[in-house]
């Protein structure tokens, strides 16, 4: 089957593509770092200096835990995980709570006690769970973290970077259940405890759907925010702020600069024929439109191209919604996506009548137009 191909530039990075991008918001924090949900850093500040994270260590806690018990487990409440201060569900020694409700402990309310439990239901004491969690951060990459605690206390030798504990955030925000816990500001778990969250942002700023606070004084005030607006996914944090209400006001400004580098444009739109295919027998041309719509996240300021590959003559018959190409959105070298083309009628093949008439018409229009 012949193809035609047509690339040139889309359209659809409208004129809001050209506005001028805001600046970059000043921070008063040790450490920052803007990523999209990809990954990709947009800015940063000292994001590969190490620190201490304070709670935000319960993420990787949590992480390795789910790797050895199942949600319905049920841990009882060992006397040193009792005993551990600060923030806490006021555990007693002795109690019995699933892992499901001591995980939404150690997210949402970030208790101390919850994350021992947990680690001292999956190791026999806590050096030997921190084995387990450094071992988990080489297998994801975070080069420049190592844990002690897993409850993020301050203690000798515990650290890690704006960019690793953002790494750690997108793999946490893999796991299903994990999402769903850290995008709540209250829940009820077992012993009519009411769990509150430490993560102002949660209501307050549009978008936010976690993920995880921290504060020691090692650690200064410090979180790792995501905020999802339709298919816009970006990831902010901070380590070490000076106060919890700079943090937060540091936080809510990075994340409306990291969703502004991004626009949502119809990269394809239905109605409109894409290419044309044409038909034999003198039955004109048959208008090819995409069988659905595609939307593509685009750096503020850069263009889209479209590559358009269908078919030259269609064979009839042909049916009203049958694909006779595809058309593909590029963002540079990257493909973003492609939508099938499909025809926007049927049209039937002609019987022997129908083919002679053709021929002979066409016969006398050259015979015609050898006395031209």
């Amino acid at each position: 089957m012949r193809r035609l191909v047509v690339p040139f530039v889309a359209a659809a990075c409208c004129a809001a593509a050209a506005a001028a991008a805001s600046p970059l918001p000043p921070v008063l924090a040790h450490a920052w770092i803007v990523e999209n949900g990809t990954g990709h850093v947009l800015s940063a500040s000292n994001a590969s200096t190490p620190r201490a994270i304070a709670s935000i260590t319960k993420l990787m806690t949590v992480l390795v835990v789910l790797e050895h018990h199942r949600l319905s487990d049920v841990v009882t409440v060992d006397e040193r995980a009792a005993e551990v201060g600060q923030e806490s569900i006021a555990l007693r020694a002795g109690e019995q709570l699933t892992v499901r409700d001591l995980v939404r402990g150690a997210l949402i309310q970030s208790a101390n006690d919850a994350a021992v439990a947990l680690a001292l239901a999956t190791s026999p004491d806590l050096p030997g769970f921190a084995n387990l969690m450094n071992a988990k951060a080489r297998e994801l990459g975070l080069l420049h973290s190592h844990f002690v605690r897993p409850d993020g206390l301050d203690a000798p030798g515990e650290y890690s970077t704006a960019a690793d504990v953002t790494k750690l955030a997108r793999e946490a925000m893999k796991v299903p259940f994990v999402r769903q816990t850290v995008v709540e500001a209250t829940a009820e778990i077992a012993g009519g405890r009411v769990l509150h969250t430490w993560n102002d942002l949660l209501g307050h700023v549009p978008g936010v759907i976690g993920v995880k606070t921290g504060h020691t004084d090692d650690a200064g005030w410090s979180q790792v925010a995501a905020d999802r607006r339709g298919p816009i996914l970006v990831y902010a944090t901070i380590l070490g702020s000076r106060s919890r209400e700079r943090r937060n006001a540091d936080l809510a400004r990075l994340i409306a600069w990291g969703l502004g580098r991004y626009m949502v444009v119809d990269a394809v739109t239905t109605g409109r024929p894409y290419a044309e295919a044409e038909l034999p027998y003198g039955r004109g041309r048959l208008p090819l439109v995409a069988a659905s719509r595609l939307r593509a996240v685009v750096p503020t300021g850069r263009g889209l191209s479209q590559r358009v590959v269908a078919t030259r003559v269609a064979r009839l018959p042909v049916q009203e919604g049958e694909p006779l190409g595809h058309v593909e959105i590029w963002l540079g070298k990257k493909l973003v996506g492609r939508r099938p083309l499909v025809a926007t009628r049927s049209v039937a093949a002609p019987g022997l009548a129908g083919r002679v008439r053709w021929y002979a018409t066409r016969t006398v229009k050259d015979i015609g137009g050898l006395f031209t």
